[in-house]
Protein backbone atom coordinates (compact mmCIF):
# COMPACT_ATOMS: atom_id res chain seq x y z
CA UNK A 1 0.00 0.00 0.00
CA UNK A 2 2.84 2.27 0.89
CA UNK A 3 4.44 1.67 -2.17
CA UNK A 4 1.50 2.47 -4.79
CA UNK A 5 1.06 5.82 -2.40
CA UNK A 6 4.78 6.49 -2.44
CA UNK A 7 4.87 6.12 -6.68
CA UNK A 8 1.68 8.01 -6.83
CA UNK A 9 3.08 11.10 -5.46
CA UNK A 10 5.65 11.63 -8.04
CA UNK A 11 2.89 11.52 -10.32
CA UNK A 12 1.98 14.39 -12.72
CA UNK A 13 -0.58 16.63 -11.81
CA UNK A 14 -0.72 14.62 -8.18
CA UNK A 15 -0.04 16.88 -4.90
CA UNK A 16 3.43 16.30 -5.13
CA UNK A 17 3.77 18.47 -7.99
CA UNK A 18 2.09 20.64 -6.59
CA UNK A 19 4.26 21.20 -3.45
CA UNK A 20 7.26 21.30 -6.49
CA UNK A 21 5.39 24.32 -7.98
CA UNK A 22 4.98 26.25 -4.95
CA UNK A 23 8.60 25.64 -3.92
CA UNK A 24 9.73 26.59 -7.52
CA UNK A 25 7.22 29.69 -7.09
CA UNK A 26 9.51 30.64 -3.49
CA UNK A 27 13.05 29.69 -5.21
CA UNK A 28 11.71 31.90 -8.17
CA UNK A 29 11.03 34.60 -5.62
CA UNK A 30 13.71 34.74 -3.40
CA UNK A 31 16.12 34.25 -6.34
CA UNK A 32 15.22 37.36 -8.31
CA UNK A 33 16.98 39.26 -5.13
CA UNK A 34 19.79 40.04 -7.50
CA UNK A 35 17.94 41.45 -10.32
CA UNK A 36 15.98 44.01 -8.01
CA UNK A 37 18.62 44.54 -5.57
CA UNK A 38 21.49 45.78 -7.82
CA UNK A 39 18.29 48.37 -8.89
CA UNK A 40 17.58 49.78 -5.85
CA UNK A 41 21.32 50.23 -4.76
CA UNK A 42 22.88 52.25 -7.70
CA UNK A 43 21.86 55.17 -5.52
CA UNK A 44 24.24 53.75 -2.89
CA UNK A 45 26.60 52.85 -5.06
CA UNK A 46 26.87 55.81 -7.51
CA UNK A 47 27.80 57.79 -3.89
CA UNK A 48 29.62 55.18 -2.29
CA UNK A 49 32.82 54.84 -5.23
CA UNK A 50 32.16 58.36 -6.69
CA UNK A 51 31.50 56.84 -10.12
CA UNK A 52 28.90 58.42 -12.75
CA UNK A 53 25.66 56.81 -13.53
CA UNK A 54 26.45 54.48 -16.75
CA UNK A 55 29.38 53.01 -14.31
CA UNK A 56 26.86 52.29 -11.40
CA UNK A 57 24.36 50.94 -14.24
CA UNK A 58 27.17 48.46 -15.18
CA UNK A 59 26.75 45.80 -12.38
CA UNK A 60 22.62 45.79 -13.39
CA UNK A 61 23.84 45.00 -17.14
CA UNK A 62 26.25 42.30 -16.02
CA UNK A 63 23.77 40.81 -14.04
CA UNK A 64 21.12 40.24 -16.51
CA UNK A 65 23.35 39.24 -19.60
CA UNK A 66 24.93 36.39 -16.50
CA UNK A 67 21.00 35.67 -16.13
CA UNK A 68 20.54 35.39 -19.93
CA UNK A 69 23.40 33.45 -20.43
CA UNK A 70 23.78 31.37 -17.16
CA UNK A 71 20.18 29.72 -17.71
CA UNK A 72 21.33 27.82 -20.67
CA UNK A 73 24.47 25.95 -18.79
CA UNK A 74 21.36 25.55 -15.86
CA UNK A 75 19.12 24.37 -18.29
CA UNK A 76 21.26 21.54 -19.41
CA UNK A 77 22.27 20.55 -15.98
CA UNK A 78 18.44 20.38 -15.28
CA UNK A 79 18.05 17.99 -18.78
CA UNK A 80 20.95 15.87 -17.58
CA UNK A 81 21.00 15.45 -13.39
CA UNK A 82 17.63 16.95 -12.83
CA UNK A 83 16.63 20.40 -11.53
CA UNK A 84 17.92 20.04 -8.01
CA UNK A 85 21.33 20.16 -9.28
CA UNK A 86 21.19 23.59 -10.70
CA UNK A 87 19.29 24.95 -7.92
CA UNK A 88 21.72 24.42 -5.29
CA UNK A 89 24.62 25.39 -7.41
CA UNK A 90 22.35 28.73 -7.97
CA UNK A 91 21.99 28.97 -4.49
CA UNK A 92 25.25 28.99 -3.29
CA UNK A 93 26.53 31.44 -6.31
CA UNK A 94 23.76 33.80 -5.60
CA UNK A 95 24.42 33.71 -1.16
CA UNK A 96 28.10 34.01 -2.21
CA UNK A 97 27.65 36.59 -4.74
CA UNK A 98 25.40 39.00 -2.44
CA UNK A 99 28.25 38.37 0.32
CA UNK A 100 31.05 39.32 -1.98
CA UNK A 101 28.93 42.12 -3.63
CA UNK A 102 28.17 43.51 0.66
CA UNK A 103 32.15 43.43 0.67
CA UNK A 104 33.12 44.54 -2.27
CA UNK A 105 35.29 47.46 -2.59
CA UNK A 106 35.24 48.70 -5.93
CA UNK A 107 32.50 48.91 -8.63
CA UNK A 108 34.55 46.88 -10.61
CA UNK A 109 34.17 43.92 -7.73
CA UNK A 110 31.02 44.68 -7.23
CA UNK A 111 29.96 44.46 -10.61
CA UNK A 112 32.06 41.11 -10.86
CA UNK A 113 30.23 39.70 -7.79
CA UNK A 114 26.74 40.68 -9.41
CA UNK A 115 27.11 39.35 -12.96
CA UNK A 116 28.88 35.89 -12.64
CA UNK A 117 27.97 34.81 -9.05
CA UNK A 118 24.30 36.32 -8.66
CA UNK A 119 23.61 36.83 -12.14
CA UNK A 120 24.97 33.95 -13.78
CA UNK A 121 24.73 31.36 -11.34
CA UNK A 122 22.63 32.46 -8.93
CA UNK A 123 19.18 34.07 -11.18
CA UNK A 124 19.66 32.04 -14.05
CA UNK A 125 19.12 28.52 -11.88
CA UNK A 126 15.76 30.04 -10.12
CA UNK A 127 13.77 31.08 -13.38
CA UNK A 128 13.96 28.75 -16.88
CA UNK A 129 15.18 25.33 -15.21
CA UNK A 130 12.06 25.83 -13.01
CA UNK A 131 10.17 27.02 -15.45
CA UNK A 132 10.74 23.86 -17.46
CA UNK A 133 10.67 21.75 -14.33
CA UNK A 134 7.39 22.77 -13.75
CA UNK A 135 5.88 22.44 -17.22
CA UNK A 136 7.01 18.16 -17.04
CA UNK A 137 5.12 17.77 -13.97
CA UNK A 138 1.75 19.06 -15.07
CA UNK A 139 -0.51 18.06 -18.40
CA UNK A 140 -4.16 19.13 -18.26
CA UNK A 141 -3.12 22.04 -16.32
CA UNK A 142 0.51 23.03 -17.35
CA UNK A 143 -0.40 26.56 -18.57
CA UNK A 144 -1.46 27.80 -15.22
CA UNK A 145 1.35 25.66 -13.11
CA UNK A 146 4.18 27.72 -15.59
CA UNK A 147 2.21 30.59 -15.25
CA UNK A 148 2.37 30.19 -11.05
CA UNK A 149 5.94 29.08 -11.53
CA UNK A 150 7.07 32.31 -13.90
CA UNK A 151 5.26 34.61 -11.26
CA UNK A 152 7.90 34.40 -9.04
CA UNK A 153 9.87 37.16 -11.33
CA UNK A 154 7.30 39.62 -10.73
CA UNK A 155 6.39 38.25 -7.20
CA UNK A 156 10.62 39.66 -6.49
CA UNK A 157 9.89 42.46 -8.02
CA UNK A 158 7.00 43.52 -5.69
CA UNK A 159 8.40 42.50 -2.82
CA UNK A 160 12.41 43.11 -2.56
CA UNK A 161 12.30 46.47 -3.37
CA UNK A 162 10.67 48.00 -0.40
CA UNK A 163 12.32 45.35 2.25
CA UNK A 164 15.87 46.32 0.95
CA UNK A 165 14.89 50.00 0.68
CA UNK A 166 14.17 49.49 4.52
CA UNK A 167 17.36 47.39 5.37
CA UNK A 168 19.38 50.13 3.50
CA UNK A 169 17.94 53.25 5.19
CA UNK A 170 18.42 51.03 8.79
CA UNK A 171 21.51 48.93 8.29
CA UNK A 172 23.20 50.00 5.38
CA UNK A 173 23.34 48.69 2.31
CA UNK A 174 26.51 46.00 2.85
CA UNK A 175 24.88 44.45 5.85
CA UNK A 176 21.83 44.11 4.01
CA UNK A 177 23.31 43.06 0.88
CA UNK A 178 25.23 40.09 3.28
CA UNK A 179 22.84 39.63 5.83
CA UNK A 180 20.35 38.69 2.08
CA UNK A 181 22.95 36.44 0.77
CA UNK A 182 22.86 34.31 4.35
CA UNK A 183 19.30 34.23 4.95
CA UNK A 184 18.95 33.21 0.30
CA UNK A 185 21.45 30.06 1.69
CA UNK A 186 19.44 29.13 4.55
CA UNK A 187 16.24 29.18 3.45
CA UNK A 188 16.82 28.05 -0.29
CA UNK A 189 18.88 25.29 0.24
CA UNK A 190 15.55 23.08 2.26
CA UNK A 191 13.60 24.47 -0.17
CA UNK A 192 15.63 22.81 -3.22
CA UNK A 193 15.36 19.09 -1.04
CA UNK A 194 11.69 19.28 -2.39
CA UNK A 195 12.47 18.87 -5.98
CA UNK A 196 14.88 16.15 -5.77
CA UNK A 197 12.36 13.41 -7.72
CA UNK A 198 12.73 13.36 -11.26
CA UNK A 199 10.04 14.05 -13.77
CA UNK A 200 7.93 10.91 -15.16
CA UNK A 201 7.86 12.50 -18.37
CA UNK A 202 11.02 11.81 -19.10
CA UNK A 203 10.63 7.91 -18.45
CA UNK A 204 9.38 5.60 -21.31
CA UNK A 205 5.68 6.57 -21.23
CA UNK A 206 3.84 6.78 -24.56
CA UNK A 207 2.94 10.11 -24.36
CA UNK A 208 7.09 10.99 -23.95
CA UNK A 209 7.42 8.76 -26.88
CA UNK A 210 5.02 10.40 -29.34
CA UNK A 211 6.38 13.73 -27.62
CA UNK A 212 9.94 13.01 -29.00
CA UNK A 213 8.67 11.65 -32.10
CA UNK A 214 7.01 14.94 -33.05
CA UNK A 215 10.07 16.88 -31.99
CA UNK A 216 11.57 15.68 -35.03
CA UNK A 217 9.57 18.11 -37.60
CA UNK A 218 7.84 20.68 -35.09
CA UNK A 219 5.34 22.58 -37.37
CA UNK A 220 7.18 21.04 -40.27
CA UNK A 221 10.66 22.99 -39.89
CA UNK A 222 13.53 21.80 -38.58
CA UNK A 223 13.66 21.95 -34.78
CA UNK A 224 16.57 24.45 -34.69
CA UNK A 225 14.63 26.45 -37.43
CA UNK A 226 11.44 26.87 -34.94
CA UNK A 227 14.04 27.70 -32.26
CA UNK A 228 15.74 30.36 -34.41
CA UNK A 229 12.00 31.89 -35.06
CA UNK A 230 11.08 31.58 -31.16
CA UNK A 231 14.35 33.50 -30.46
CA UNK A 232 13.93 36.21 -32.45
CA UNK A 233 10.13 36.32 -31.59
CA UNK A 234 11.14 36.47 -28.12
CA UNK A 235 13.96 39.91 -28.66
CA UNK A 236 11.54 41.15 -30.61
CA UNK A 237 8.09 41.27 -27.75
CA UNK A 238 10.88 41.80 -25.17
CA UNK A 239 12.42 45.14 -27.07
CA UNK A 240 8.75 46.73 -27.14
CA UNK A 241 8.47 44.91 -23.16
CA UNK A 242 10.76 47.33 -22.50
CA UNK A 243 10.45 50.33 -23.38
CA UNK A 244 7.65 51.17 -20.40
CA UNK A 245 8.85 48.89 -17.76
CA UNK A 246 12.69 50.42 -17.43
CA UNK A 247 11.42 54.13 -18.81
CA UNK A 248 8.19 55.00 -16.95
CA UNK A 249 10.16 56.52 -14.28
CA UNK A 250 12.12 58.42 -16.61
CA UNK A 251 9.00 59.55 -18.55
CA UNK A 252 6.99 60.45 -15.85
CA UNK A 253 9.65 62.64 -14.57
CA UNK A 254 9.91 64.28 -18.10
CA UNK A 255 6.27 64.86 -17.98
CA UNK A 256 6.43 66.95 -15.11
CA UNK A 257 5.01 64.22 -12.43
CA UNK A 258 8.13 63.24 -10.93
CA UNK A 259 10.27 60.07 -10.09
CA UNK A 260 7.53 59.05 -7.42
CA UNK A 261 4.58 58.87 -9.67
CA UNK A 262 6.95 56.22 -12.19
CA UNK A 263 7.88 54.28 -9.24
CA UNK A 264 3.77 53.48 -8.62
CA UNK A 265 2.54 53.21 -12.08
CA UNK A 266 6.08 50.56 -12.63
CA UNK A 267 4.74 48.80 -8.89
CA UNK A 268 1.14 48.83 -10.87
CA UNK A 269 2.38 47.71 -14.15
CA UNK A 270 4.09 44.72 -12.37
CA UNK A 271 1.40 43.94 -10.26
CA UNK A 272 -1.41 43.34 -12.89
CA UNK A 273 1.91 41.72 -14.73
CA UNK A 274 1.10 38.83 -11.76
CA UNK A 275 -2.41 38.71 -12.52
CA UNK A 276 -1.63 38.74 -16.10
CA UNK A 277 0.51 35.76 -16.36
CA UNK A 278 -2.20 33.66 -13.59
CA UNK A 279 -4.92 34.35 -16.52
CA UNK A 280 -2.77 33.74 -19.56
CA UNK A 281 -1.95 30.42 -18.01
CA UNK A 282 -5.59 29.58 -17.36
CA UNK A 283 -6.27 30.36 -21.07
CA UNK A 284 -3.05 28.25 -22.65
CA UNK A 285 -4.67 25.41 -20.91
CA UNK A 286 -7.67 26.15 -23.04
CA UNK A 287 -6.01 27.25 -26.63
CA UNK A 288 -2.66 26.47 -26.87
CA UNK A 289 1.12 28.16 -26.07
CA UNK A 290 0.84 29.40 -30.21
CA UNK A 291 -2.66 31.52 -29.78
CA UNK A 292 -1.67 32.78 -26.23
CA UNK A 293 1.31 33.93 -27.67
CA UNK A 294 -0.65 35.90 -30.33
CA UNK A 295 -3.05 36.88 -28.20
CA UNK A 296 -0.25 38.40 -25.90
CA UNK A 297 1.29 39.77 -28.12
CA UNK A 298 -1.29 41.58 -29.78
CA UNK A 299 -2.77 43.18 -26.81
CA UNK A 300 0.86 44.47 -25.90
CA UNK A 301 0.70 46.56 -29.10
CA UNK A 302 -2.57 47.87 -28.01
CA UNK A 303 -1.10 48.88 -25.38
CA UNK A 304 1.76 50.45 -26.02
CA UNK A 305 0.01 52.22 -28.97
CA UNK A 306 -1.96 53.94 -26.33
CA UNK A 307 1.00 55.28 -24.59
CA UNK A 308 1.15 58.14 -27.28
CA UNK A 309 -2.22 59.53 -27.36
CA UNK A 310 -2.56 59.26 -23.39
CA UNK A 311 0.19 60.81 -21.25
CA UNK A 312 -2.34 62.66 -18.61
CA UNK A 313 -1.49 61.12 -14.97
CA UNK A 314 -4.72 59.00 -14.33
CA UNK A 315 -4.41 57.94 -17.96
CA UNK A 316 -0.87 56.64 -17.76
CA UNK A 317 -1.85 54.68 -14.39
CA UNK A 318 -4.53 53.25 -16.25
CA UNK A 319 -2.50 52.66 -19.58
CA UNK A 320 0.22 51.53 -16.88
CA UNK A 321 -2.14 48.63 -15.35
CA UNK A 322 -3.36 48.00 -19.11
CA UNK A 323 0.13 47.24 -20.35
CA UNK A 324 0.95 45.00 -17.17
CA UNK A 325 -2.18 42.89 -17.57
CA UNK A 326 -1.75 42.15 -21.67
CA UNK A 327 1.93 41.97 -21.27
CA UNK A 328 2.68 39.11 -18.29
CA UNK A 329 1.52 36.41 -20.20
CA UNK A 330 3.81 36.22 -23.20
CA UNK A 331 6.94 35.11 -21.98
CA UNK A 332 5.23 31.74 -20.30
CA UNK A 333 3.79 30.99 -23.54
CA UNK A 334 6.86 30.76 -24.81
CA UNK A 335 7.74 27.56 -22.45
CA UNK A 336 4.52 26.12 -22.97
CA UNK A 337 4.78 26.11 -27.15
CA UNK A 338 8.79 24.56 -26.28
CA UNK A 339 6.78 21.11 -24.26
CA UNK A 340 4.19 21.23 -27.33
CA UNK A 341 6.73 21.21 -29.88
CA UNK A 342 9.99 19.51 -28.57
CA UNK A 343 11.33 16.85 -26.54
CA UNK A 344 10.64 16.72 -22.82
CA UNK A 345 14.54 16.00 -22.50
CA UNK A 346 15.45 18.96 -23.78
CA UNK A 347 12.85 21.26 -22.27
CA UNK A 348 15.55 22.50 -19.67
CA UNK A 349 18.19 23.35 -22.33
CA UNK A 350 15.43 25.25 -24.89
CA UNK A 351 13.52 26.57 -22.54
CA UNK A 352 16.63 28.23 -21.24
CA UNK A 353 17.52 29.61 -24.85
CA UNK A 354 14.21 31.10 -25.39
CA UNK A 355 14.46 33.20 -21.86
CA UNK A 356 17.93 33.95 -22.84
CA UNK A 357 16.32 35.59 -26.02
CA UNK A 358 13.81 37.29 -24.11
CA UNK A 359 16.16 38.69 -21.27
CA UNK A 360 18.49 40.26 -24.26
CA UNK A 361 15.14 42.01 -25.65
CA UNK A 362 15.27 43.61 -22.21
CA UNK A 363 18.63 44.48 -22.41
CA UNK A 364 18.35 46.15 -26.34
CA UNK A 365 15.14 47.66 -25.47
CA UNK A 366 16.35 49.93 -22.62
CA UNK A 367 19.42 50.80 -24.44
CA UNK A 368 18.01 51.45 -27.45
CA UNK A 369 15.02 53.28 -26.17
CA UNK A 370 17.55 55.47 -24.16
CA UNK A 371 19.21 56.12 -27.22
CA UNK A 372 16.42 57.35 -29.36
CA UNK A 373 15.55 59.56 -26.48
CA UNK A 374 19.01 60.91 -26.71
CA UNK A 375 18.77 61.40 -30.23
CA UNK A 376 15.20 62.55 -30.82
CA UNK A 377 14.57 64.44 -27.42
CA UNK A 378 11.15 62.49 -26.37
CA UNK A 379 10.25 58.98 -25.65
CA UNK A 380 7.63 59.10 -28.75
CA UNK A 381 9.91 57.67 -31.05
CA UNK A 382 10.79 54.98 -28.56
CA UNK A 383 7.12 54.23 -28.31
CA UNK A 384 7.02 53.79 -31.81
CA UNK A 385 9.86 51.54 -32.30
CA UNK A 386 8.49 49.06 -29.46
CA UNK A 387 5.35 49.42 -31.36
CA UNK A 388 7.36 47.83 -34.98
CA UNK A 389 9.61 45.09 -32.92
CA UNK A 390 6.39 43.97 -31.08
CA UNK A 391 4.84 43.62 -34.80
CA UNK A 392 7.47 41.66 -35.84
CA UNK A 393 7.00 39.41 -32.75
CA UNK A 394 3.02 39.40 -34.18
CA UNK A 395 3.68 38.28 -37.19
CA UNK A 396 6.04 35.19 -36.67
CA UNK A 397 3.32 33.92 -33.96
CA UNK A 398 0.71 34.38 -36.50
CA UNK A 399 2.88 32.54 -39.61
CA UNK A 400 3.57 29.22 -36.76
CA UNK A 401 -0.11 29.69 -35.96
CA UNK A 402 -1.00 29.41 -39.89
CA UNK A 403 1.55 26.43 -40.29
CA UNK A 404 -1.07 24.20 -37.33
CA UNK A 405 -3.78 25.31 -39.53
CA UNK A 406 -1.68 23.95 -42.98
CA UNK A 407 -0.94 20.93 -40.84
CA UNK A 408 -4.54 20.03 -39.66
CA UNK A 409 -5.72 20.53 -43.12
CA UNK A 410 -3.38 18.50 -44.54
CA UNK A 411 -4.27 15.56 -41.70
CA UNK A 412 -8.14 16.16 -42.49
CA UNK A 413 -7.73 15.80 -45.92
CA UNK A 414 -5.51 12.89 -45.24
CA UNK A 415 -8.65 11.17 -43.52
Amino acid sequence: MSTIAHASEGQVESGYAWARLFAALALSSLGGVAMYGVVVVLPQIEREFGVARAAASVPYALTMLGFGTGGILMGRLADRFGVIVPVVIGTLGLGAGMILAGSAQSVLAFGLAHGLLAGFLGCSATFAPLIADTSLWFTRRRGIAVAIASSGNYLAGAVWPPVLQYFFDHAGWRATYVGVGIFCIVVMLPLALVLRRRPPALGPAPQAAHAAARAQTPLGLSPNALMVLLCIAGVACCVAMSMPQVHIVAYCSDLGYGAARGAEMLSVMLAAGIVSRLASGWICDRIGGLRTLLLGSALQGVALFLFLPFDGLVSLYVVSALFGLFQGGIVPAYAIIIREYFSPREAGTRVSIVIMATLFGMALGGWSSGAIFDWTGSYRAAFINGIGWNLLNLSIAFWLLRRTWNASTVRAGVA
